[in-house]
């Protein structure tokens, strides 16, 4: 059914021009971008929560990424790497509490020094600085950290990515955008000549020239809303992580060695802006988009899950990993020897339960997992469908690139 107005010919009275799905920090930085590349321009961004940044940009670890781990060329790498200097430099302007003390990667078997040199060699190719450790170089950055060897990446820091983002919707908003919470969307209908109307929850609807999806754990949802097929399902990991109880064991961050094959870092050690010390996450299959914990199930999200054919593909060929971290995530002696790998000193008890965070992880039909940002464009709309971690360090160059693909569809050969 089309959502029909007053003006429902040629002559169509717009809202907004862009309308902005999402208020998380990409969502955000979308629509500071949109205002400064475009001085006057009317911006509406709808979120259904009753505040920015509850989900991915609020629930992570806080780490500003230094892009060493991402394919040179690729707009993670780019972005990843332009967006940490300037996040640093956007909280500094805005005195929102960071620092940038670099973080170690220790290897702690000899089957991880070829991935670990790789990563040197992709760091330089990136631009990165990168010092390479042996085991008595690790000790002096990090005294009870053991490693056959490591690195160490000058450019990580640490941030309040939440803090981030509510300096971006004032930021936005100063500039004249419209922010409006408790705005789910459950209808969209957009016509070539006529623009994007959706509906939300609460009934209103709100009309923009062009539509901008950046709604993170649900956009593939959003994106079948508009009548585009995305060609991918978002499927939820849930990153559990621990608080340290003696925080003073761990100066800084320290990653493992990752596994190519896989998004996920590794169970790592975060100390965060005010001091605690962050231990995790680990990657389970969450039962809902935004399950926290195993007690929350949406049997309609899981179906989504259960159905795509790319979810039976990763776990027929990664069974063996998936079942490493869900014995990690059902019993705490197995995480604590995760643990342990870097940090021998830490015991079960030191480890305090932290809240979870959930990924939200674009996967393709064949059971790819998409390794970079995603942006589709449609009819009058822009699509960002994979924008997990480094998304949150990346946010601004990202709000600028989907920004000029917005205000393409909004040039007079687009519009």
């Amino acid at each position: 059914m089309a959502l029909r107005g007053p003006a429902d010919g040629t002559n169509v009275s717009y809202d907004c021009d862009v309308l902005v799905i999402g208020g998380g920090i990409v969502g955000l930085s979308t629509a500071y971008a949109l205002t400064r590349a475009r001085p006057g321009i009317r911006v509406t961004v709808l979120e259904k929560e009753p505040g920015p940044a509850r989900h991915q940009t609020g629930r992570n670890s806080g780490v500003i990424h230094s892009g060493i781990y991402y394919r040179p060329g690729s707009l993670k790498a780019r972005f990843a790497v332009e967006g940490a200097a300037e996040m640093v430099k956007f909280c500094a302007e805005h005195g929102i509490p960071h620092a940038v003390g670099g973080k170690l990667i220790v290897a702690t078997e000899r089957s991880e020094l070829p991935r670990l040199h790789a990563l040197v060699q992709r760091g330089r190719e990136n631009g990165i600085p990168v010092r390479e450790l042996g085991p008595s170089q690790i000790t002096e950055f990090e005294p009870e950290v053991r490693g056959l060897a490591g690195i160490h990446v000058a450019t990580t820091g640490i941030c309040d990515f939440g803090a981030v983002a509510e300096q971006l919707a004032v930021s936005a908003q100063d500039a004249g955008a419209e922010i409006r919470y408790d705005a789910e969307v459950t209808y969209i209908d957009r016509r070539a000549d006529r623009g994007v109307a959706v509906r939300t929850a609460s009934g209103a609807v709100v009309r923009g020239r062009t539509l901008v999806n950046c709604a993170g754990l649900h956009c593939d949802r959003i994106a079948r809303l508009a009548g585009d097929d995305p060609g991918m399902r978002i499927v939820p990991f849930r990153g559990e992580y621990f608080e340290l109880a003696r925080p003073e064991l761990v100066r800084g961050l320290v990653y493992p060695v990752p596994d190519p094959a896989f998004p996920f870092l590794g169970v790592h050690l975060t100390r965060g802006i005010d001091g605690g010390v962050h231990v995790g996450p680990n990657a389970v299959p969450a039962l809902a988009r935004e399950g926290y914990d195993w007690s929350v199930v949406r049997p309609r999200e899981l179906a989504s899950t259960l159905t795509w054919p790319g979810s039976w593909r990763i776990a027929r060929a990664h069974w063996r990993y998936g079942a490493g971290e869900l014995h990690r995530s059902l019993s705490r002696p197995a995480f604590t020897r995760a643990v342990r790998r870097l940090l021998p000193a830490v015991t079960e008890s030191d480890l305090i339960p932290a809240p979870s965070g959930v990924r939200a992880q674009a996967v393709l039909r064949d059971g790819t997992l998409a390794d970079d940002f995603l942006f589709v464009e449609a009819a009058r709309t822009v699509h960002v469908l994979n924008a997990p971690s480094p998304a949150a360090t990346a946010s601004l160059p990202i709000g600028r690139e989907v920004a000029g693909r917005v205000l393409a569809h909004l040039s007079p050969s687009g519009a």
